[in-house]
């Protein structure tokens, strides 16, 4: 039986369980790398990637933690003068790096007045129990989640995009920050070569049967500069790319598999115009919630219709 009174469980019914005022994510760029890029894993880091598709203007590693948050509000302040922020750090793993600086970074965050949470953006390979430790401290006098990108639950995928890690390891990260009561996200990228629906939709099982939290979809996009892209000018039939209408369909089946107590932050990514190859949607994150929405009410389906524990 339905027990939500929405199609989907979103990010703002969440958040207000936790805030009586409107909370922004305000992005952070802290100077990380990752472990496939500097050399410890590998170089060159995920195929896909290209940072700069989600990096705003005011995310510059060269400034303070502190500027780039005050910078980021002032852009929300104008209209919404209550409004609170979560410091998001986002850009590369947010947990690769000395436990001292990482400490220093987010304390420094949380010490920016109207700053009321952290989101820590990070790799499952890179969450040593040290760091943990600190984090369930921390967790305990603030809003925390740890978002992990596990981007893929099949071996074979994780291996061709370069991750340098297996889905193994993103299940015990997932578990172990769990079980110190720490607030958990996922990542995952739907359409990556070589995976079609029943694949993704398998994924979706094996999503399910984790202590997630929250749970990002992210359509995959074509990025200028990238691993992929250039694998796409060679094999472009190796690669299946979603009309808008088609992921709708994906998207809607994968969380019909998804418990309804996972909060499903965002259906897809947007990367600026001038980075991306393909697919253009030309559409917006509302307008593809409200279409995903009405589509969702034709089929008189809900999130977690086809779960089973």
């Amino acid at each position: 039986m339905q027990v939500l009174h929405r199609p989907y469980y979103d990010f703002a019914t969440f958040l207000a369980q936790y805030f009586e005022c409107k909370v922004q994510k305000i992005s952070v760029h802290a100077g990380f790398t990752c472990p496939n890029r500097d050399g410890s894993k590998g170089v060159g880091g995920c195929t896909y990637c290209n940072n700069q598709t989600f990096n705003p203007d005011y995310c510059k590693p060269e400034l303070s933690v502190t500027r780039q948050l005050e910078d980021g509000m002032q852009f929300f302040s104008h209209k919404y003068p209550s409004m609170r922020y979560l410091a998001y750090f986002q850009a590369y793993t947010n947990t690769y790096g000395e436990l001292e600086r990482l400490k220093a970074m987010y304390e420094e965050a949380l010490a920016v007045d109207g700053v009321v949470g952290l989101v820590i953006g990070t790799r499952p390979d890179c969450m040593p129990d040290a760091l943990l430790d600190y984090l369930e401290e921390l967790s305990h006098r603030t809003f925390l989640m740890v978002e992990y990108g596990i981007e893929s639950a099949n071996d074979d995928t994780l291996r061709r995009i370069n991750r340098g890690h297996d889905f193994a390891t993103a299940v015990d990260a997932i578990r172990r920050t769990h079980e110190r009561g720490i607030l958990v996200g996922g990542h995952v990228i739907l359409g990556l070569p070589g995976e079609d629906r029943e694949e993704l939709l398998r994924q979706a099982t094996e999503l399910a049967s984790l202590p997630l939290d929250m749970l990002k979809l992210h359509q995959l996009q074509l990025i200028r500069g990238t691993r992929m892209a250039r694998e796409y000018d060679e094999q472009p039939e190796e690669f299946h790319l979603y009309d808008v209408d088609e992921y709708i369909e994906l998207a809607i089946d994968y969380i019909e598999r998804i418990p309804q107590t996972v909060v499903i932050e965002r259906f897809i990514s947007q990367s600026p115009r001038s980075l991306l190859i393909a697919p253009d949607w030309g559409m917006k994150n509302y307008q593809f919630v409200d279409r995903l929405r009405r589509r969702m009410a034709e089929r008189d389906t809900w999130q977690g219709r086809l779960y089973s524990v």
